[in-house]
């Protein structure tokens, strides 16, 4: 193993990582209260609104797929998109710190995971890296929808392994009930003395003609302190590497360490996340026209957050037998530079739905989306790096009438993206993206069966924007096709297969990237002759509900030609060690699945009637490179995990317990650390105590066991540990 890999790749991560937030932040939804998730049955008979077949039930879909509903978010919601979804059967996250943490699914993600804003993409920079944010709050969702496994026939060669679309209620598609809803939300966390207060309204203000016009608004503003953690920032293992280097360099010079271990000790950074405090406010406003037929609706989105980046700490005890002094002198001045972000983004959105008769289509689907996004790296008051993307997205769906048997969808999806870094870490020329493709998928249903098929024609092109790049740019077009069947075993239990083979253009980093990635601690080579990633899988899926027992299991099998990755070279640029992007041919398999009891109603004296629920689940994935002589493994592939759940349910309250367990993971590359196992206990207690049940406080316990946790996916998984023991208390009113 290359400990000077390994060490570079953390020492230089504060340059760059976008933390939003240390805490969990809820806000308000504009209907019902807080409580516990539904039962799976009942989850089993939502509407999964993102697939391509509309009007499909969660239990009907092939694909491996979940919803979560307000209630769920609100319960799981921890500062991030990829945070508040890593419980979720088959996911991850990268968490580079506390808010960048973006969805990792079956192993994948950056490019191959496409997270959308109701239909449209983020328009960010967060595909470009792990230290990158995601500009999509979690907290403003009212519903999230979860795809694994490709998606690409409706969103593209960005989802190739995946879809997180978020729905956040900010362009209304219906009158509220009774003319207006909304709320408002405090919350205060104790890991991060952390304080949030959020309010939201919909209303009914008016009509023309036959359209009524309906307002949204939302504003939020929140502060945080740097979180703590149960004991020393860097791993054991991580420590223990850099004992070792210490006494081996000390042994060649013939020095007495035991000062120089003392101070080391001394240095060493220990219950506090440093420098991950926080503050963020942001709102949006917008108008929806709601027609007999259909609506259309703009919103107009500001986000401003400032934020530290947590993982700074050094240890230079032996930094003068690596380098010259002077050169070590600059180096420490430079690194005691705390770092912070300054990130704004501004959002246009537009969004329409309209029955009728088109011809051969009976609705259209218009979304579109424009962002301005710029985040700015200060270290001190000095800028270092400005990340600058323009972009926007545009998409029509259009439903046919189909017959008796069968129905379909056509669509047309066009996006832009201007991208430049400026600075001392522009490490991909400033270049302009442009994607369209076409889809269309049918099915068609005989009796217990359900067939479906589907096909998409993509064009991506590159072109580099600064002259004195070599690049020339580069442009590919892809077929991704895919068949399944369905059949309803009975009443109660449905199985599915699918087979796919799809087309993935590479990322501009995959292509363009040349230069140091300091975030990273690496020195960034792609290759521009790259062609397509092509994959051939397979995907098997099995419910059963009925009564009190219901089930959920997905297996997945995929085989990929030019899989497209990151590796260390062993090569040295500007003294950081060079990753190369490389192809390979890979196999990636594994399962999900998730099983709930209803154990039973007791009737009580002082709490009525009492539901109490079992649950459990568990996930795994393995990826191996073919025809690779020795380790065969890829780099930060999440391991098994599981998770123990009961609750219990009643007017008066709601209470959960559960057990979040993540296995050892030893299967790691030759520059990469074993990560080991970890139990978390969280806790979870609503209470309604008024005859007014849209008035609600909540008690949520996180780590209550205070465990060092670090998740195996994180490039700082060696850094900087999940947070430690936190409780929250919130209070909610809606109306």
């Amino acid at each position: 193993m290359s400990s000077k890999i390994i060490k570079s790749i953390y020492r230089n991560n504060k340059k760059r990582l976008l933390a939003t937030v240390a805490v969990t932040f809820a806000t308000v939804p504009t209907t019902g209260t807080l409580a516990l998730a539904p039962p799976l049955d009942e989850q089993l008979e939502e509407i999964v609104v993102s697939g391509a077949f509309e009007g499909r039930k969660l239990g009907e879909t092939i694909l491996g797929a979940t919803v979560m509903r307000k209630e769920e978010i609100l319960r799981q919601l921890d500062g991030s998109i990829g945070e508040t979804l890593r419980r979720q059967p088959g996911m991850s996250s990268t968490f580079f710190g506390p808010g960048a943490s973006r969805p990792i699914i079956r192993g994948l993600g950056g490019d191959r995971i496409r997270v959308l804003d109701a239909g449209i993409g983020s328009i960010d920079a967060s595909s470009t890296s792990p230290d990158h944010a995601v500009a999509v709050e979690p907290a403003l969702a009212e519903r999230i929808e979860i795809l694994r496994g490709t998606a690409m026939l409706m969103y593209g060669s960005s989802a190739a392994g995946g879809v997180v679309n978020v729905f956040d209620g900010r362009i209304a598609t219906a009158v509220p009930e009774g003319g207006v809803d909304g709320g408002v939300r405090y919350g205060h966390s104790t890991v991060n003395h952390g304080n949030e207060v959020t309010g939201a309204i919909t209303a009914n203000i008016g009509s023309v003609g036959d359209a009524n016009i309906v307002f949204h608004g939302d504003a939020m503003y929140r502060k945080t302190d740097d979180y703590k953690i149960p004991g020393f920032a860097e791993s054991e293992a991580f420590r223990a590497l850099e004992e070792e280097e210490h006494d081996e360099h000390e042994e060649d010079e013939e020095h007495d360490d035991h000062d120089d271990h003392e101070e080391h000790e001394d240095e060493e950074v220990f219950g506090i996340a440093e420098n991950s405090a926080t503050e963020s406010k942001g709102g949006s406003a917008g108008l929806s026209f709601i027609f007999d037929n259909g609506f259309f609706g703009f919103n107009v989105r500001k986000m401003d957050s400032t934020y530290g980046v947590p993982g700074g700490h050094e240890h230079h005890h032996d930094e003068e037998h690596d380098e010259d002094e002077d050169h070590d002198d600059h180096e420490d001045e430079h690194d005691d530079e705390a770092v912070t972000i300054d990130l704004d983004q501004i959002r246009y959105d537009l969004h329409g739905e309209f029955n009728g008769d088109f011809g051969w289509f009976k609705k259209a689907k218009i979304r579109f989306g424009y962002a301005d996004y710029k985040h700015t790296e200060l270290e001190g008051d000095e800028i270092g790096t400005v990340f600058s993307n323009e972009g926007w997205e545009g998409r029509l769906d259009l439903i046919e009438k189909g017959g008796e048997r069968w129905n379909g969808a056509t669509g047309i999806q066009i996006k832009r993206r201007d991208f430049s870094a400026i600075g001392e870490e522009a490490f991909v020329p400033p270049t302009v993206s442009t994607q369209y493709g076409l889809y269309s998928v049918k099915d068609f249903s005989a009796g217990a069966w359900q067939f479906e098929a589907g096909a998409r024609y993509e064009h991506t092109k590159y072109t580099i924007e600064d002259v004195t790049s070599e690049q020339d740019g580069r442009s590919f077009d892809g077929i991704s096709l895919s068949a399944g069947a369905g059949y309803d075993i009975s009443d109660a239990a449905f199985v599915g297969l699918s087979l796919f083979r799809t087309e993935r253009a590479p990322s501009t980093e995959e292509l363009f990237s040349n230069g140091p990635h300091l975030a990273t601690g690496a020195y960034e080579l792609g290759d521009a002759t790259l062609g397509l990633e092509t994959a051939l899988g397979l995907e098997a899926t099995f419910n059963y509900a009925t009564g009190p027992f219901s089930f959920v299991l997905n297996g997945f099998y995929t085989s990929y030609d030019d899989f497209i990755y990151e590796v260390a070279t062993g090569d040295e640029e500007d003294e950081l060690p060079v990753f190369a992007f490389r192809v390979s041919d890979v196999a990636l398999y594994g399962f999900e699945a998730k099983a709930e009891l209803h154990a039973g109603t007791y009737k009580t004296s002082a709490f009525g009637e009492i539901d109490l629920h079992l649950d459990a689940q568990a996930d795994l994935v393995r990826a191996e490179l073919k025809n690779i002589a020795g380790n065969d493994n890829l780099p930060r592939i999440p391991p098994m995990s599981a998770l123990f759940g009961v609750e219990a349910r009643a007017e008066l309250f709601d209470l959960r317990t559960e057990l979040e367990y993540s296995a050892k993971q030893k299967r790691v590359t030759a520059n990469e650390l074993p990560t080991e196992d970890y139990m978390l206990w969280n806790a979870y207690l609503t209470v309604r105590p008024f005859d007014n049940k849209n008035l609600s406080f909540e008690v949520r316990g996180s780590n209550l066991g205070n465990v060092d946790a670090r998740q195996h996916t994180s490039f700082l998984k060696d850094l900087v540990p999940l947070p430690g023991r936190n409780v929250k208390i919130s209070f909610q009113a809606t109306f």
